[in-house]
């Protein structure tokens, strides 16, 4: 059994007089409203968007020169309070909706609803919401979440070399970052390099009058087994606190492929290797070894923003991604880096943060593990929690969903003429028998609505998805 699933700053308001065309004032501003509950913006996704938004001005981005300014046009009346129903009609509207949709025998044999309004918090639906089960992939929300109440959205990881107790000696310290490569060009985008670390070792070598050295290497920072309760997965690399481009033999930087046995070990090969070819003579094969006490480092490598390796990690369900933030969780909160203390320090992470936290366990990270077990109003809760005002530092847990027809794992789902397509944003999740969506979308009331649907065994996999993208569609088309 396998999972089959493949910055930051505030965004700035656009005022009405900005908009010049009065009869699109409120659609626009719908627009603005959904762009602004998804938060900061991300460090990937938007970028085009975000240099856009910075060109912004009074008139309009264009040199005008010396003549006068425009004027500014009339301002339209707020419209989202006249347009959006009370809570009990949207209640009413989305039980009428989904009631028939979550009985399609094609969602297995249980399943659990939750429907909650992302300004308000109010909860809009619910059925069997309250009942823990597998969740697959979507317990990447949670670890999301419980990383960045931890150690927060601009947080780097280190990968260091520091200098060994013998003379001659170098150790390479793993810090755990999982977007470490040996690439020049990472494939995947900025994260911690080792042809940089390499460089930057050499030269702090050579400075000291150094060209021969024996290198060791230190994962030690992580502790407890490095497999994965499933045993040899394509889907996880062994988790240990120095792999480069996640144990991965080729250029791939999702999905599922064939993993190194020892990623630690092939880390530090590829580092050798690197030393060599800019003048360091490295002697014998690295070992493990301790870093000498008090040792200052030699040089130093930072990973990706933690806000881009959640958004990585929620977009592409990337489970090395997933286990390795687990274990920052648990480092941060003061608890073993393995699979039972990451287990202990998100459920501490997310009980700080409110949520219902009934009935719940966080076997791993990724949600590979069948012992997972968390409700759709857990789920629920935390995406909306996660747009709320009071916690920005969550707020990659939202910009780092797919979009529904367009990235990520829902490329090709709701997609189309879907009418949740561009406006539904979720996380997918799949084992067999078990299948999962959670998420948000914008409504035709211009609410933000949080959503959470879980199910479990399904006999076709491909119905249940067919099943849980008509429940996401009908949410984003219910008024």
């Amino acid at each position: 059994m396998c999972d089959r699933e493949r910055g930051w700053s505030e965004v700035p308001l656009v005022k009405t007089w900005q908009l010049i065309a009065g009869s699109a004032v409120a659609g626009l501003a719908l627009s603005a409203v959904a762009v602004a509950a998804a938060g900061p913006w991300d460090s990937g996704q938007r970028k085009a968007e975000r240099d856009r938004a910075a060109s912004w001005s009074a008139t309009g981005g264009a040199d005008h020169a010396a003549g006068p300014l425009p004027q500014a046009a009339p301002s339209a009346p707020g419209v989202l309070q006249g347009i959006a129903p009370r809570t009990a009609d949207a209640s009413s509207a989305l039980a009428g909706a989904l009631g028939p949709l979550l009985a399609d025998p094609a969602l297995g044999t249980v399943r659990g609803a939750a429907v909650v309004d992302a300004a308000t918090g109010a909860v809009l639906y619910e059925s069997g919401a309250a009942e823990p089960m597998t969740p697959a992939s979507t317990v990447k929300i949670a670890t999301a979440g419980a990383a960045l109440a931890a150690l927060g959205p601009e947080h780097r990881i280190r990968t260091t070399v520091v200098p060994g107790p013998g003379a001659g000696q170098i150790v390479l310290v793993g810090g755990g970052d999982p977007s470490l490569t040996a690439k020049k060009k990472s494939p995947a985008g900025s994260g911690g390099s080792l042809v940089a670390l390499a460089a930057d070792t050499a030269r702090a070598l050579k400075a000291a009058g150094t060209d021969t050295v024996t290198l060791g290497y230190d994962d030690t920072l992580y502790s407890g087994p490095v497999r994965h309760p499933i045993g040899r997965n394509d889907n996880l690399a062994p988790v240990t606190a120095l792999t480069a481009d996640e144990g991965r033999p080729d250029d791939s930087t999702a999905g599922p492929v064939e993993r190194s046995e020892d990623p630690s070990k092939d880390t530090a090969r590829a580092f050798a290797a690197l030393l060599r070819d800019r003048g360091i003579k490295v002697t014998g094969e690295a070992a493990p070894a301790k870093p000498a006490a008090d040792a200052r480092p030699l040089a130093t490598t930072l990973s990706t923003p933690l806000a881009g390796l959640v958004e990585r990690m929620l977009t592409n369900s990337d489970n090395d991604i997933a286990e390795a933030l687990a274990r920052q969780t648990a480092l941060a909160t003061g608890k073993p880096a393995s699979f039972e203390g990451a287990e202990q320090a998100v459920s501490q992470r997310l009980g700080s943060l409110g949520v219902d936290l009934t009935g719940t366990r966080f076997a791993d990270g990724s949600g590979l593990n069948r012992a997972d077990k968390v409700s759709a109003r857990l789920l629920a809760g935390l995406l909306a929690k996660a747009a709320d005002p009071q916690h920005p530092e969550l707020r990659p847990v939202l910009t780092g969903l797919p979009v529904a027809g367009f990235t990520g794992t829902l490329r090709t789902r709701n997609a189309g003429t879907s009418p949740a397509a561009g406006l539904l944003r979720a996380k997918t999740g799949t084992l067999t028998g078990v299948n999962s969506l959670a998420g948000t979308v914008v409504a035709p009331s211009g609410r933000l609505l949080a959503f959470a649907f879980l199910t479990a065994n399904a006999t076709d996999g491909s119905a249940a998805e067919k099943g849980l993208d008509k429940l996401a569609a009908a949410v984003a088309s219910t008024p």
